[in-house]
């Protein structure tokens, strides 16, 4: 994955042709990939924000509390 300066991630986790449940699956791996890079001296809160959009379109925002791990 792509970390902008700011703290932003950029990933792909799929195509449209992908089946819900493999989507799933990329997003979970995407995630727990994340949580695991947290650097050891990382205070707060690691993961505020996530929204998932298509290539071209609008972002739609993901309850953190449904996430597993964030």
């Amino acid at each position: 994955f792509l970390v902008e300066k700011h703290g932003i991630i950029h990933s792909g986790i799929g195509k449209k042709s992908f089946s819900d449940a493999d989507l799933r699956k990329n997003f979970d791996a995407l995630v727990d990939a994340i949580i695991k890079a947290k650097p050891s001296g990382s205070k707060g809160k690691y993961v505020r924000k996530i929204a998932v959009s298509s290539t071209m379109g609008p972002g739609l925002k993901v309850d953190i509390a449904d996430v597993a791990g964030a």
